[in-house]
Parts: structure tokens; C-alpha cells; sequence
């Protein structure tokens, strides 16, 4: 099976590298792309800048694939490597206690892939993990606010062998006229949206993050479903 895949950037990429990119991205070094030309676009415009939409095709035959949207999976199995790779977290003692809770019981490895597809942890995205770890919004909260302003999922290269198998089929141009303005339009009403839900406010059986270390919840816990 093969999947057309899209990355942007502000350069034009023939021959992506493996072993590059920045430990602190959201699942770690490896090369980061979307399903949608669109977001591509507005990512490789996030600095205002004129940039372009690689477009790939990946044969997926013989790929160990992480779904982290699968059923098998919670929202905070993406939270927990969320917190290992991403850097910049408020220091304040519960959000550490929540950190290493949630690397303790929902980590997964992810050495043996060579895919991972998930949510992508984007500008107010990243915030809403944060306002969870805190305890100021609810799992429920968390699981809808992640689905606001339809960011999709990323599909992500972490092995020299997804690398090999990953054929450069050209570019489109993304300009930032409109590109960046469409990425800052999706952010506000992901934003606006936020706060809509947040003040609605919480029922009373929602689970809080510290419920789930009350209770000592882990994978597969029926009330994470």
C-alpha cells in the first residue's frame, strides 16, 4: 500500500535525511508529514515566510506502524511521549507528578517503529496538554479540544528503512500571503473554540489528571474509553 504524503518547509526537500530534525518535536527526531497539501502549506508558512508543500509517496509494505488514533490507544498514550520529547512545560509540582505518572503508566515504546501516526501538538494544541496536566480541563475536554480546528493527524518517519522506502514526487509553492494567514485563522478559532468549551464547564463525572493518580488508572482502564 502506498501513501501520498505531504511535508512543508521553507526549502525544497528531494532526499529527506534519516538521523536529522530536533529531539524536541513531538515524538522525537524523525521526519514529520501530513495526508492534507493544505496543512502542509501552512506549516512551511508558520513563520510568515513563502515556502513549499513536498509531496512523497510512502510504501507502506513491510512498515511497523504506530496508530496512536487507534482504538488500542488513549489520548493519553500520545500525552505521555508528548511530555517526554517536548521540552517547555510549567514547573509547578503537580504538572511534574502528572508528567512522570503519565510516563510511568501509559508510555509506549517506540523504538520498534518505523511510523507513527498522531496528533500533532501544534501552537494552542500544546497548550491544551498543558491546561490537562494542570488539572484546569478535563480528559473529556482534553480529547474534544484536540479535535478543534480539524489540525488532522501527522505521519511520522523514525527508521532508515521508512526513509528508503519514501519517493520525492515533487513540490507545490506555499506563499505566505495566504498560507500563514489561513495557519493564524485556524489557531484563533481552535482558540475561540477553547474557550467555548471551557465555559461550558466540567460535568461532574469527568475525570480530572488527578483522578487518574487518585485512582491509579492505567492502559485499557474503562473510564479512559
Amino acid at each position: 500500500m502506498k501513501k501520498l504524503l505531504y511535508h512543508g518547509s521553507d526549502h525544497i526537500i528531494p532526499k529527506p535525511e534519516y538521523g536529522l530534525g530536533n529531539y524536541n518535536n513531538d515524538y522525537g527526531r524523525g521526519f514529520y508529514c501530513t495526508e492534507n497539501i493544505e496543512l502542509a502549506k501552512e506549516w512551511a508558512c508558520a513563520k510568515n515566510k513563502d515556502g513549499y508543500a513536498n509531496r512523497y509517496q510512502l510504501e507502506m509494505d513491510g512498515l511497523h506502524v504506530l496508530n496512536l488514533n487507534q482504538d488500542d490507544y488513549s489520548i493519553l498514550n500520545w500525552l505521555a511521549l508528548l511530555t517526554r520529547y517536548r521540552s517547555y512545560w510549567q514547573q509547578r509540582s503537580i504538572a511534574e507528578t502528572a508528567k512522570n505518572y503519565l510516563q510511568e503508566h501509559f508510555m509506549i515504546d517506540i523504538s520498534a517503529y518505523d511510523v507513527i501516526i498522531g496528533y500533532r501538538a501544534d501552537d494552542s494544541y500544546f497548550s491544551f496538554a498543558q491546561d490537562f496536566v494542570m488539572g484546569t480541563i478535563s480528559f473529556k475536554q482534553l480529547e474534544h479540544a484536540m479535535r478543534l480546528g480539524k489540525l488532522g493527524e501527522q505521519v511520522v518517519l523514525k527508521s532508515q528503512k521508512a526513509f528508503s522506502q519514501l519517493l520525492f514526487l515533487g513540490y507545490e509553492a506555499a506563499y505566505a500571503e495566504e498560507y500563514y494567514q489561513k495557519k493564524q485563522q485556524r489557531d484563533k478559532a481552535a482558540r475561540r473554540q477553547y474557550r467555548e468549551t471551557r465555559g461550558e464547564g466540567a460535568q461532574v463525572s469527568d475525570i480530572y489528571m488527578i483522578d487518574i493518580m487518585r485512582e491509579g488508572m492505567e492502559n485499557h482502564d474503562p473510564r479512559l474509553r
